[in-house]
């Protein structure tokens, strides 16, 4: 069967086999990692909230050992945006795959694994500023918020956070653009459709939330640029999916 423009799944095609995540081959990353780690078996909203939970109580513990109060506040932000990102990802994951939806468009959203490719260049266009492009203009993004010299342990974690948002960043942004293609050349029913703007709603929402990292990159033009820019970017491409599917 068809849906007139590309999507083949045959009728009697026998199931895939399921994973913690859902269906194999079309769960994100992060999905496929949580949901493979032996012994554990926990509920999505607990996954969050663990996750919010050790990264904060690693931010709050080292800023207190190392007496590092400038970094308790972006830090927390951070974590915060890191956890959110989870969550959006695991309700768009969830109505992605709900009856109707392309499998096209599941395929490409999923099993592409382009959302790490993303977050991998993300991340080093951000460690090539933070160490390469930054030192050159006096005091760092890095000094301002962990001392002149950054001790070992407080950095890693700071490292870690910002790969898990740079990770939800391009998370976001592949979401969008898989969208509004799916807005633009899929046939879908109503129902699919309304489903599928819940999809696009909180793309669009996670865009947003992540613009309360701008002030603590102010002075760091380049920085606020390339987050401002995701951000804009983001609205505008899931407005317009959101447009279409709804006329």
């Amino acid at each position: 069967m068809t849906d007139g423009r590309g999507d083949d799944t045959p009728a009697s095609a026998p199931p895939e086999p399921a994973t913690a995540g859902g269906v194999y081959g079309e769960t994100w990353v992060y999905e496929s990692i949580v949901g493979a780690i032996p012994g554990i078996d926990i509920s999505d909203r607990l996954a969050v909230v663990v996750q919010f939970l050790l990264f904060e109580a690693g931010v709050l513990v080292l800023a207190a050992v190392y007496d590092l109060p400038g970094a308790i506040l972006p830090g927390t932000l951070a974590v915060l945006v890191a956890a959110a990102g989870s969550a959006f990802m695991l309700d768009i994951g969830k109505r992605a795959r709900g009856p109707g939806v392309p499998p096209t468009y599941r395929r490409l959203l999923f099993a592409s694994s382009i959302e790490v490719v993303l977050g991998v260049l993300s991340f080093v266009l951000l460690m090539t500023y933070l160490f390469v492009w930054d030192p050159r203009d006096g005091a760092t993004l890095f000094a301002s918020l962990l001392g002149e010299q950054p001790p070992v342990v407080p950095s890693a974690l700071a490292l870690l956070v910002l790969w898990d948002v740079c990770y939800r960043i391009g998370t976001g942004w592949w979401a969008a653009v898989v969208g509004l293609w799916r807005s633009l050349t899929r046939d879908l029913s109503p129902e699919a459709a309304d489903r599928l703007a819940g999809v696009d709603v909180r793309t669009l929402g996670f865009g947003v939330l992540q613009a309360v990292l701008l002030p603590f990159l102010w002075g760091h033009p380049v920085l606020v640029a390339a987050v401002a820019g995701h951000v804009v970017a983001v609205v505008v491409v899931t407005t317009v999916s959101l447009y279409v599917l709804r006329n």
